[in-house]
């Protein structure tokens, strides 16, 4: 009744932003991503009879369980089982700073609780089981390059690649964000003139990546993963109030990423629902990468591409 599962953030190169307006956490997007493999959540899940609710623990200090709690109700549901558990979670990367922590959380969780209570689920449903959680999530169930559509009960998919691809983040702070991501997509839909043009857009660019990946063309992946992330924040910058991820140290390593290019360096940028930098390139170009932007940067992170959701103990 004990299990411990690690798993990986990933970075979306085709964006997710908005949900569904139907129940169970559904993308309003469809979304492509990379598992970053030199980041991780480990996460242990103890059933204690003893327990009148789930006990949280997130790297060190006590954390409101409610969503965690939403995610055991289904597995103990399938278990047919009622005992409380005890979780506990450690990032070795920045939480909820925007860069993933819910999407590896989620899915380490997940990956945990159906060992823990003796469920027999498949990747797939195990996604599903994420998503709920944490739409990105359900892309971290799985390991290397993955789709997330927007069908009524999506779930998460392996994609093939063809593409070597390494990603380098630059971390610009170790706190947490303003503006969690699911407020945030909310107040874009409600406010942004932007927002159905994304929509309406994306599903074109996730179709570009994808079979880009399959060629093996890092310069068509790239191109496209950096459109999606400056189309998807051009679309939060024009919601009323206008909903600003980006800090100083964000648009210089925009600026490194670029100069970055014009030295001849086959490197792209994408940015998620945060301040930090991802930076695709070519594995040979990593170090290079990290050292240019090194002095914007407070941490930086050399990262492969990361396998699926595991459990360790």
């Amino acid at each position: 009744m004990r299990a411990t599962a690690i798993a990986h953030p990933n970075v979306a190169l085709a964006k997710y932003w908005g949900k569904r307006a139907i129940p169970g956490n559904v993308p309003a997007t469809p979304s492509i991503s990379v598992s970053l493999g030199g980041l991780q959540t480990r996460t242990t899940v103890e059933l204690d009879p003893s327990l009148t609710k789930d006990v949280l623990t997130l790297n060190g200090a006590l954390a409101d369980s409610t969503r965690a709690s939403a995610l055991l109700d289904e597995v103990r549901a399938l278990a047919g089982i009622t005992a409380f558990a005890r979780i506990e979670s450690h990032n070795d990367f920045p939480t909820a700073s925007g860069l993933a922590s819910s999407a590896s959380g989620f899915a380490a969780l997940a990956r945990a609780a159906v060992t823990a209570m003796g469920v027999s689920v498949d990747d797939r449903e195990l996604s599903r089981i994420a998503r709920r959680a944490s739409a990105s999530a359900a892309r971290s169930v799985f390991g290397g390059f993955v789709a997330l559509g927007t069908e009524d009960n999506a779930a998460a998919e392996p994609v093939e690649s063809a593409a070597h691809v390494t990603v380098v983040v630059a971390a610009v702070t170790l706190g947490p964000k303003l503006q969690s991501s699911t407020s945030g997509m909310e107040h874009c839909r409600a406010t942004s003139p932007y927002y159905d043009a994304w929509v309406a857009d994306a599903p074109r660019v996730a179709a570009e990546i994808r079979a880009a990946l399959a060629a093996g063309d890092l310069e068509r992946v790239g191109v496209a993963a950096e459109a999606s992330a400056l189309r998807m924040h051009a679309c939060m910058m024009a919601s009323a109030p206008a909903l600003l991820y980006f800090q100083p140290a964000t648009l210089d390593l925009l600026a490194r990423v670029r100069a970055l290019r014009a030295e001849g360096v086959a490197a792209w940028a994408t940015i998620d629902a945060g301040p930090h930098v991802k930076v695709l390139c070519a594995p040979r170009d990593a170090t290079r990468v990290a050292e240019k932007l090194a002095p914007s940067a407070v941490r930086t992170i050399i990262a492969h591409v990361g396998g699926p959701a595991r459990v360790v103990e």
